[in-house]
């Protein structure tokens, strides 16, 4: 958990030292169980991938230059590291900007929870009580 609030510390600091977003930087961001999503290859392997081992995916649909999605980053990382039953994504939707269009994104962070693919809920915005509550239902709800 300590692991994924350092990364977050050094790219926020270097991302403020020139003022420019850094993706190769942001990478690191993420917890080990966090994948960062770049292509639609890899979101179709990761969804294939989470389908096959009967886990629910959790993607976290953000902006790194975004506030509020900057402040649920290390919340979002513990959460993949307290739930390896579920496979947390995160797309950039900046890069993957026509991908996150057919998502109907109104704000960001937006949280979807796909099972076989299928989206079974979804959660909108930053509130760091409320994403733990979610995902803990949805973890203990894929356990049944």
């Amino acid at each position: 958990m300590g692991h994924c609030w350092t990364k977050f510390v050094q790219y926020f600091n270097y991302h403020n030292k020139d003022g420019k977003d850094h993706h190769a930087q942001r990478e690191g961001l993420v917890s080990k169980n966090v994948h960062h999503i770049t292509t639609l290859e890899s979101w179709e392997a990761k969804q294939t991938e989470a389908t096959r081992d009967g886990k629910i995916l959790v993607a976290n649909f953000s902006t790194p230059w975004s506030a509020p999605c900057r402040s649920i980053e290390k919340t979002y990382c513990e959460l993949a590291d307290s739930y390896p039953s579920l496979m947390f994504v995160t797309v950039d939707i900046d890069e993957l900007a026509e991908f996150s269009t057919s998502w109907d994104i109104s704000a960001t962070p937006t949280f979807f929870f796909l099972k076989d693919g299928r989206q079974v809920d979804k959660f909108v915005g930053a509130d760091k009580l409320e994403l733990p509550k979610k995902i803990a239902a949805i973890a203990n709800g894929s356990r049944s």
